[in-house]
């Protein structure tokens, strides 16, 4: 019984230290949005609904600093330095579902 408990509670641990992608879209917004649907500085895409996986692929080389669309590798480097994989996850999640 004692296991049990155990391993409820680690779950429930989990997933309050899981990334919530809402709250990291907030730093996204400021150039994509709020609802992803305006294209940042004029020069990317609308990224409201795009596939998460390619979303992670993007943020990674972003990161990475092998990615440069429209000119904007340098800024996006700066937003996601910070961002963990589990937070590029949440966060490619969240913004595949917005409505564009």
């Amino acid at each position: 019984m004692k296991k049990v408990v155990l391993s409820i509670m680690a779950v429930g641990a989990l997933s309050l230290l899981s990334a919530d992608g809402a709250a990291l879209y907030k730093k996204c917004a400021a150039c994509h949005g709020q609802n992803g649907d305006k294209p940042a500085l004029g020069k990317s895409a609308i990224i409201a609904g795009q596939d998460a996986a390619k979303i992670v692929e993007s943020l990674k080389g972003y990161k990475a600093g092998t990615r440069n669309v429209t000119g904007q590798g340098a800024v996006m480097k700066g937003q996601v330095a910070s961002m963990s994989e589990d937070d590029m996850k949440a966060v490619a999640e969240y913004i595949s579902k917005l409505k564009k």
